[in-house]
């Protein structure tokens, strides 16, 4: 199952590729922010395949992780591939 999953972002570690540290529930990994101009540490995005896809606001996000949350083990998995995979 692929699924957008809402992270914020820690940290910009990269600004000429765009790659910022997103915390997911707990998991930290580099997604791809390029599609956005002026976003930064303390912003919520929605990751999909290692890109921040739309930029929300903390209400959507913690709605949206408490949705994702309750599919349980599907949404289990989906936090392991991410922490499995990398961008660099």
């Amino acid at each position: 199952m692929c699924l957008a999953i809402p992270g914020q972002i820690v940290e910009v570690v990269d600004e000429s590729n765009q790659l910022a540290r997103v915390d997911v529930a707990g998991v930290r990994r580099t997604v791809n922010i390029g599609l956005f101009d002026d976003i930064g540490p303390g912003d919520w995005v929605l990751i999909h395949v290692g890109f921040a896809i739309s930029v929300i606001d903390e209400a959507e996000a913690t709605a949206t992780l408490e949705l994702l949350q309750a599919m349980g083990a599907e949404f289990e998995q989906e936090l392991h591939e991410l922490s499995e995979s990398v961008i660099e």
